[in-house]
């Protein structure tokens, strides 16, 4: 994955329209200027934290390591070298990932699998106290899966709402400082995604955030427009993209989620696998276009996952700094 860092323009209004959308909130003249603060905001003393956190790990440079795999698929990976899918073997194969010299000299944070991040390495080291002496923050995956939405043509919505406060503070405890949720929305020529599961989605990712923020973890949000099979053009996912990302940032506001606390994880601006493949720098110009266009400026950073690494841009209001591990 590669960490993507804002170059953040700030637009403060004169005035604040009169509504009731505003009673959770609490304006406070600053320099002359009007500072809208949601009363969750105020109330969090994460807040600051959560901040620092965004801002850290989406440092320009570096990126996330994705080690989150579950059980089942470290053991395929396991089988692919003749080794038994045990806990010892899952073990041993974080720890030369977590151990290798230099790693934090370009990942600033690492996602966990949930058995993973209370592991000690063989030597009877947390793994937690491993990363963060390399200078790495520990996440978590705390999504249970996709389940399929009812009355749709295949389309799916991300559980793992309940009890995700409970795991929150207890991933905050042993050491995790931010979360990944990941949503999944197909795209067609015509119809998908369907409203119902944009909505769906936007609606579980933003209470995802809101919870992880309210128990110390900066929310990962991961609204994934997936690449798939179909002829609808790269044009079609830029349009799309755009309109799922306006609505995860409307329900992300609707529950005071603390956009400067957060990072996002969008979906690179491809067209159906049935499309021959554009050009590097085509999607680059599209993925950037799309971002600039639905993305607020206050968010701290984004780490995408790049398909050619070696695709580099650098357009005005955006800079990108990738690796690959």
């Amino acid at each position: 994955m590669a960490a993507v860092a804002l170059s953040k323009s700030v637009f403060l209004g004169t005035g604040v329209a009169e509504s009731t959308m505003f009673k959770s909130t609490s304006v406070v003249p600053v320099r002359g200027h009007i500072v809208m603060t949601s009363n969750f905001e105020k109330t969090n003393r994460y807040a600051d934290e959560l901040k620092q956190t965004a801002a850290f790990i989406s440092a320009p440079g570096k990126g996330i390591l994705a080690s989150d795999e579950s059980n089942a698929t470290t053991g395929k990976r396991l089988a692919t070298v003749g080794m038994d899918n045990t806990v010892e073997n899952r073990q041993a194969w974080r720890e030369l990932l977590y151990s290798a010299p230099g790693l934090g000299n370009y990942i600033s944070g690492t996602i966990m699998f949930d058995e993973t991040l209370f592991q000690d390495s063989r030597a009877g080291v947390p793994f937690v106290d491993i990363l963060k002496k390399q200078g790495i923050l520990p996440g978590i995956k705390v999504d249970t899966g996709l389940q399929p939405i009812d009355g749709t043509d295949g389309e799916t919505a991300t559980q793992g709402l309940d009890g995700l406060a409970e795991r929150c503070q207890k991933y905050y405890q042993q050491g995790a400082r931010f979360a990944k949720w990941r949503a999944v929305l197909r795209v067609d020529n015509e119809v998908l995604p369907s409203s119902t599961a944009i909505l769906e989605n936007a609606h579980g990712l933003a209470r995802y955030a809101q919870i992880c923020q309210a128990n110390g973890l900066v929310p990962i949000v991961e609204p994934e427009v997936t690449l798939g099979e179909g002829d609808y053009s790269i044009e079609r996912t830029a349009y799309i993209s755009e309109k799922v990302n306006s609505h995860v940032f409307r329900l992300l506001n609707e529950y005071n989620v603390i956009l400067e606390g957060i990072l996002l994880k969008p979906n690179m601006i491809l067209p159906g696998l049935d499309v021959p493949t554009p050009a590097p720098e085509e999607v680059a110009r599209y993925t950037v276009r799309t971002m600039l266009r639905s993305v607020p400026g206050a968010v701290p950073g984004m780490v995408l996952q790049f398909k050619n690494p070696s695709v580099s841009v650098q357009p005005n209001a955006l800079r990108i700094s990738e690796f690959h591990v």
